[in-house]
C-alpha cells in the first residue's frame, strides 16, 4: 500500500501531466476547486448514488486493461458519493503537494492532538 506521501506525489505530478498547472494556480483557486467537490458529494448523497458494497470497487481496482476499467468505474463508480469524496482528497493531496506540505506528518500530529482534546472539544454543542 502505497502512503500518503507517495500518493500526493503521483496525484501532483498527474495534475501536471494532464495540463492543470499549465497557468498559475492560487490558493484560493485550489481552494474553491475543493469545495466544489464537497459540493459534488453533497448533491450524490442527495441523490443516493452510493457504491454498494465494497466489491464492486475491488473488482474494479482488479481489471487489468484500462479500456474495461474505465467501462466498468463509469458504469458503477463514477459520480457516486465515494467517487466525490475520493476527488475531494484528490484535491487536498494536490494542494498539498504543490504547497510542499507533508500532509501524512500534519495528519498524525492533528489526530494525536486531537486525542489529547475534551470531549467535544470541552462543551461544543454541534
Amino acid at each position: 500500500m502505497k502512503t500518503i506521501a507517495q500518493l500526493q506525489k503521483e496525484i501532483h505530478q498527474n495534475a501536471i501531466t494532464k495540463g492543470w498547472y499549465e497557468k498559475e494556480k492560487s490558493v484560493p483557486e485550489h481552494l474553491a476547486l475543493i469545495h466544489s467537490e464537497v459540493s459534488e458529494a453533497l448533491e450524490a448523497d442527495r441523490k443516493d448514488k452510493y457504491v454498494w458494497g465494497r466489491d464492486s470497487i475491488m473488482l474494479c481496482n482488479a481489471l487489468p486493461d484500462n479500456k474495461k476499467f474505465s467501462e466498468v468505474f463509469v458504469d458503477l463508480i463514477k459520480d457516486t458519493f465515494a467517487d466525490e469524496l475520493a476527488d475531494v482528497v484528490i484535491r487536498v493531496m494536490d494542494l498539498a503537494e504543490w504547497k510542499g506540505i507533508d500532509l501524512q506528518s500534519h495528519i498524525e500530529a492533528k489526530m494525536r492532538y486531537n486525542s489529547t482534546r475534551e470531549h467535544k472539544h470541552g462543551g461544543k454543542k454541534y
